[in-house]
């Protein structure tokens, strides 16, 4: 028969066991301790349906109760996984878990003891899943096609088992453990060869996906600011550039370091690393916060403001060039003063070409060195 419990168990430990190889490997490239934990919750998975076997050869205690048990300790690494995934805390209450589970060695054996076996296991599995489920709750901005996906599954696979705890009440319902007999248990393997199945695929899925976000972030970062390469900014620039009106203009800021070389020259790299961190720690302060930030390279940064004013760009440059200057004076002695030189492009429309933008804030900023440094020079586009 296709869908035997040997078959269904069979099936089982070969995904489970292909998952937690597969999530092992990549825990020993990512060192991520989400794939540790659920590399651990299939392996266990591994175990205990191999136990489960054992049933039907009287071996009661190890084919039934630990099988079970070993079932219900998956889940929770699942759980664990997930919430290392998300960066919460698992609750000490969680870990009443085995002693409840130990105290089911004290009923008999017998039809009864079945039943309340599969009641117990169900709603514990199906809690902890749903838990799960509902930490994969991400905001929007943060879930993944991949979180959103496991957050169902567990969904599913949590109402399932409260379902089939549920259905276990029902008067003249056939439950036997220890030879799997009853259309509940037989469903119930079915449905957990698809639930480790999909489970599997929806957690490999989620941790690739990260990944490579993590890679595009590492490639769209500057290593040392954090903030946004060239690649990142100009990849970023046309939704904010869309965004701009007469009502609401935008302005492209570039700065520059005056004097910079010179400092780098004087007190070695490491203070030019100080400079560049201090700028770019002081424009996260200054700035408003959802300005797109960038080092362009060297010691230029640009800024993307949306919904700004020529009196606000005066006023953060303002702020900028002066807490700069006392930060660096008081740290660096240098013959020339270390400043900085600012230009600022303000425009109501959206502009055709993020370039010429440059452009011309660059030609901004090329007057407000050849005037003396130390300065702002704002021009108009359109």
């Amino acid at each position: 028969m296709a869908f035997d419990p040997a078959t269904m168990l069979t099936l089982t430990i070969a995904i489970a066991a292909a998952a937690a190889v597969y999530l092992l490997l990549e825990w020993r490239s990512a060192r991520d301790g989400s794939l540790l934990c659920w590399s651990a919750g299939f392996a266990t998975i591994t175990v205990g349906s191999s136990l489960s076997l054992l049933r039907v050869d009287g071996y009661f205690f190890v084919g039934v109760w630990l099988a079970n048990g070993l079932l219900i300790f998956a889940h929770w690494m699942f759980l664990f996984g997930v919430i290392r995934f998300v960066g919460g805390r698992p609750s000490r209450s969680w870990a009443l878990l085995p002693a409840a589970w130990s105290l089911l060695l004290l009923l008999p054996d017998g039809p009864e003891s079945s039943k309340f076996y599969l009641i117990v296991n169900s709603l514990l599995v199906g809690f902890i899943s749903l838990r799960a489920s509902a930490l994969l709750r991400l905001a929007p901005d943060t879930a993944t096609v991949g979180t959103r996906q496991l957050h169902y599954v567990l969904l599913v696979h949590g109402v399932f088992y409260i379902a089939k705890a549920t259905v276990t009440l029902l008067p003249g319902t056939l439950i036997d453990l220890t030879v799997f007999r009853g259309t509940i248990i037989r469903v119930s393997l079915v449905e957990g060869v698809m639930a480790i199945m999909l489970i599997a695929l929806s957690m490999t899925g989620t941790v690739r996906y990260r990944r490579e976000s993590m890679i595009k972030r590492l490639a769209e970062r500057d290593p040392l600011t954090s903030l946004y390469n060239r690649r990142g900014f100009e990849a970023r620039t046309r939704r904010n550039l869309a965004n701009v009106s007469a009502a609401h203009p935008g302005a492209l800021l570039l700065i520059d370091i005056d004097h910079f070389k010179l400092a780098n020259d004087l007190h070695g790299h490491a203070a030019g690393d100080f400079l560049l961190v201090t700028l770019s720690d002081l424009t996260r302060q200054i700035l408003p916060e959802e300005a797109l930030k960038a080092r362009l390279g060297g010691d230029e940064f640009a800024f993307l403001l949306s919904d700004t004013s020529a009196q606000q760009i005066e006023h953060f440059g303002e702020e900028l060039r002066v807490r700069f200057y006392e930060t660096a004076a008081k740290t660096f002695n240098t013959p020339y003063p270390v400043t900085l030189s600012l230009g600022a492009t303000l425009f109501n429309q959206p502009p055709k070409d993020l370039n010429a933008l440059l452009e011309q804030s660059d030609r901004a900023l090329y007057e407000a060195k050849r005037n003396g440094r130390d300065r702002l020079e704002v021009r108009m586009n359109g």
